[in-house]
Order: C-alpha cells, then sequence, then structure tokens
C-alpha cells in the first residue's frame, strides 16, 4: 500500500510540474489568476441567480435553492472535513521551482474547494439546463485547471474535489427529486 501511495505521489507531483512550470505561459500568467479569483464570479453568479429568480419560474426558484443548498453543503464538507482530515500540504510549499503566480498558501490542498464548489453548480446547473451544459462544465474545469496553473493545487486535488463536487450535486437532485415532486 505504502509503495502505491508513494507512486501516487510522484505521478501527481510530475503532473503538477507538467501542468504549472512546462505548460505555463504570459498568456496564462495573466488569465489564471482572474480566474481563479472567486470574488471576479460574484457578478456572474449573482446576475444567474437574479435571472432564475425573476424569470425561471418554479424550476428556476428550485434550482436557485439546490445550488445555494448544496454549495453551502460541498464548501462545508471541503473545508472541514476533509481538508482538515488529509492534512496535504500545497505544492506551492512542497515543490522546488513551482511556478507561484498568488504566492505561498497556508491552508491545506486536499480536494481542492474550489474545483469542488464549481463542479457542484455545474452539476446542478447541467441537470436542469442541458442545453447550456457544455458551458458549465467548460467554467467548472476552467477554474479546477486555474488552481494548478496559479501553483496552489496538484491535479488530484482538483479530480479529487470535482468528483466530490459532482457526488454533491447529483446528492441534491435525488433528495429534491425525491421528495419535491414539483421537479
Amino acid at each position: 500500500m505504502d509503495a502505491l501511495l508513494t507512486f501516487l505521489s510522484r505521478l501527481d507531483t510530475s503532473l503538477f510540474v507538467l501542468f504549472n512550470v512546462h505548460l505555463a505561459n504570459p498568456i496564462f500568467d495573466v488569465i489564471m489568476p482572474f480566474v481563479t479569483e472567486k470574488t471576479h464570479w460574484y457578478p456572474i453568479w449573482i446576475l444567474a441567480i437574479v435571472l432564475l429568480l425573476w424569470k425561471g419560474g418554479r424550476k428556476g426558484r428550485w434550482v436557485v435553492f439546490i445550488v445555494l443548498l448544496a454549495v453551502a453543503s460541498s464548501d462545508l464538507t471541503v473545508n472541514r472535513i476533509l481538508k482538515p482530515l488529509f492534512h496535504r500540504l500545497r505544492p506551492c510549499n512542497v515543490v522546488d521551482g513551482a511556478h507561484l503566480l498568488l504566492g505561498k498558501k497556508s491552508s491545506f490542498s486536499f480536494p481542492s474547494s474550489h474545483a469542488t464548489n464549481f463542479f457542484t453548480i455545474a452539476t446542478v446547473f447541467s441537470y436542469f439546463y442541458r442545453r447550456y451544459q457544455w458551458i458549465f462544465w467548460f467554467l467548472a474545469a476552467l477554474v479546477a485547471y486555474s488552481r494548478i496553473a496559479v501553483g496552489v493545487h496538484y491535479p488530484f486535488d482538483v479530480v479529487a474535489g470535482a468528483l466530490w463536487g459532482m457526488v454533491i450535486g447529483y446528492s441534491w437532485i435525488f433528495v429534491f427529486k425525491r421528495y419535491v415532486h414539483e421537479l
């Protein structure tokens, strides 16, 4: 088991170096810090919520409610349970020569809460608005990748975050589909 964990850790570090160091470029150096900053997304989410509440009808109001519950639970489970449980240091504090665009962060790394939250949102929105699902998945993947590009997460952190976000999103969809027959 130790050999497997060592192999996975080395693979994750190698992938981090590939994405963070070897694929770094001046365009990503400008775009990725902007993409990864969660406050830059607030106007978009506020606009989406307002439009869904105003023009989305009953379905839109339920989607807003589900997304808010899902993101609250995904963020809580990652930051209060999973990160303290795994105690994984961020690559910006461990990997020599990492391309750091945000400096060093002191919180734990695994899983990525950005990836979790954005994939939670993408899951719920994609379920209810399938026509636009490629946009939701693209934005979630972009934010997840940005966490590696700026140097604060390993690839496995964002993959685990994405998977956990999908689990949380589908769990809330299941609960509401099962117990709220208006969806």
